[in-house]
């Protein structure tokens, strides 16, 4: 068997050591990945499909990569090996969004993943979010076979909240005060994240539309604490009771 001028594996992105439902994982990877259809019909693209389907064609079956086998290692100058071709990615990104409640107490959740490299279909993985974790955080979930040292790349959003808008680390409220209160100020009570009230300090005169800060009743912060809790506050339209003549 002549030997090619590149190596199959390095053509998969694969090691020589590597199983069958690897090649196999890689192949769909990167076939679709390189097709001509998705590239223009480019001509780098078409060697390369040419270089992947000789590649799978022999390490697919199990003779001739046997026989493909024994003459790389026979030519493999010692301490060297094959670098050309590119390392197949077997990452996968996957958002989560979690109910605001969950960012503080932490939660466990089975990620459900669909790749379509995986000809089994999609892949359920078990994530602990720990309490106080922040938004936008990423965890690193390690893949199933056939895709070892492939991982799943989760990062956490929130879900929408008919209490809360989410600002980063800082929650956003809205309070309608009278404009009684407006004028002379004084105290307000909202409920925060936690379900417990929250005093709201009114200055006086304060404009509607103003925001009035509550620290550390947001969500974690990436290097720990909490965001703030902004209360916008709004005037109560004035109902006027007038009567009607007959």
């Amino acid at each position: 068997m002549p030997l090619p001028h590149t190596n199959h594996y390095a053509t998969l992105g694969l090691h020589q050591r590597c199983t069958l439902e690897q090649i196999r994982a890689a192949y769909r990877i990167l076939a679709k990945q390189h097709h001509p259809d998705l590239n223009h019909n480019s001509a780098a693209a078409v060697v390369r499909t040419q270089e992947l389907n000789a590649a799978y064609e022999v390490l697919s079956d199990a003779v001739r990569r046997t026989a493909y086998d024994q003459e790389l290692d026979a030519s493999a100058p010692v301490g060297r090996t094959s670098t050309r071709g590119s390392k197949v990615d077997f990452n996968i990104t996957k958002e989560v969004a979690l109910r605001l409640e969950e960012f503080l107490r932490g939660v466990t959740l089975e990620v459900l993943v669909s790749d379509p490299g995986n000809p089994s279909g999609p892949e359920t993985y078990s994530l602990s979010i720990p309490p106080e974790t922040a938004p936008g955080t990423r965890f690193r979930v390690s893949r199933a076979p056939p895709f070892e040292g492939g991982f799943v790349i989760v990062k956490i959003t929130s879900k929408p909240d008919f209490r809360f808008k989410v600002r980063g680390s800082d929650l956003r409220c809205e309070l309608k005060i009278k404009p009684e209160r407006a004028a002379h100020g004084g105290t307000e009570m909202v409920r925060g994240l936690s379900g417990t009230l929250l005093r709201v300090e009114i200055p006086r005169g304060i404009k509607s539309g103003t925001c009035v800060s509550i620290p550390g009743e947001g969500l974690p912060k990436p290097r720990g604490g909490r965001g703030d809790l902004l209360v916008r506050i709004t005037y109560r339209p004035l109902v006027r009771i007038t009567r009607v003549s007959k």
